[in-house]
Parts: C-alpha cells; sequence; structure tokens
C-alpha cells in the first residue's frame, strides 16, 4: 500500500508561505535542488491543491521549452510533464495539464482507492489547503519537511486548525544552508 506523505517547506514557526503568499524566504539552491531530486525519486504521483497546480501547470511546460534551463529544471520539467498529477480542489471545474486527474468530491474516498493501488508514494507538495484537507480527513502518513531557518511572524499554515498532531522521528539531517530535512511519520 502507498502511503500519503506530505512535503512542505516551512518556516521555523510553522509558516509555509508568507502573508502575502511569497515563497522567497526559502534558500533555494544546488542543495536543496540535490535534495528535492531525492524526494521525486519516491513519487509516484504528485497531488497539489488548486493554487500549486496552477502555478505548476503555468510554469513548468514553458522550461521545455527555454534553451536556458538547468539541467535540474529540464528533467524535472520532463518529469512532471509526463507523471500523473493529482489536483484536489472543491472550485475546479477541469484540469487540462497533460495527465491530470481532478478530484473535486469523495475526497477520502478517492485518496483511500488510490493508496491502496501499486506503486511509489503519492507525494503533495506544498499545497497547505490541500494538505490542511487531508490531514483533517487523516489520510496523511507521513510529514517530509525542510524547516527554513528563518521566522515569518505569519502567513499560511498547515498545522492551525487547532488539531494535536503527534508525530515520530524518522529521520532528520541538516543541509549546508541551515534547513533541516526531517521525515516524520503519523503516530497512530
Amino acid at each position: 500500500m502507498r502511503k500519503l506523505v506530505l512535503f512542505m517547506h516551512v518556516s521555523l514557526d510553522g509558516y509555509a508561505s508568507d502573508s502575502n503568499g511569497g515563497l522567497d524566504w526559502i534558500p533555494y539552491n544546488e542543495e536543496i535542488e540535490k535534495y528535492a531530486e531525492e524526494v521525486v525519486a519516491e513519487v509516484g504521483s504528485p497531488i497539489y491543491g488548486r493554487t500549486t497546480y496552477r502555478m505548476m501547470e503555468s510554469y513548468w511546460p514553458t522550461v521545455l521549452d527555454n534553451p536556458n534551463a538547468s539541467r535540474h529544471s529540464m528533467e524535472h520539467a520532463k518529469w512532471v510533464q509526463d507523471v500523473k498529477k493529482i489536483v484536489i480542489s472543491g472550485t475546479m471545474d477541469k484540469v487540462e495539464w497533460n495527465n491530470t486527474v481532478l478530484i473535486k468530491d469523495n475526497i477520502a474516498e478517492e485518496i483511500k482507492v488510490l493508496k491502496e493501488q501499486p506503486g511509489k508514494n503519492l507525494v503533495i507538495f506544498g499545497s497547505p489547503g490541500a494538505a490542511k484537507t487531508l490531514l483533517k480527513l487523516g489520510l496523511i502518513d507521513e510529514f517530509l519537511l525542510t524547516i527554513c531557518p528563518v521566522v515569518l511572524g505569519g502567513g499560511k499554515s498547515v498545522f492551525d486548525g487547532g488539531q494535536k498532531i503527534r508525530l515520530k522521528l524518522l529521520s532528520s539531517r541538516t543541509l549546508k544552508s541551515g534547513i533541516i530535512a526531517a521525515r516524520y511519520e503519523l503516530e497512530k
């Protein structure tokens, strides 16, 4: 059975974006690119919420036509173009990006069916709104967090629903940038 894993960059105070929705506080460099490649290697299907999906859909296909794109960007663009993508949104009526499935209703049932299929894990990339929904439904099995050395003081968080969540640390490592890459599983 596949796991549903949340992969998210968070500030030290637990925010996934700043109060304007910005992500420029994430110290993105070659080291974090390499770490992201390790994460992508375990992904069977990425899961996005509406906002993250639209951001990805508008950006990654353009990389395929960019002769100046880095090797990392080109490889990721090819992967994300071909992989089966899942979007969770109650407000969207259709998705048009290649090989994308929209889950609009019966989220818990649809995700449970996907988890029972063979293959690599389902991984939520960012998407704090969709992640919060999946967390409330008790569907997230693991949390793969890159904890960035910054305090935002406010913003958007997955963990602000008043729900107590007990986690067990599976692994952690510190990157040179000061990011702590930690993997937790949900204690059941």
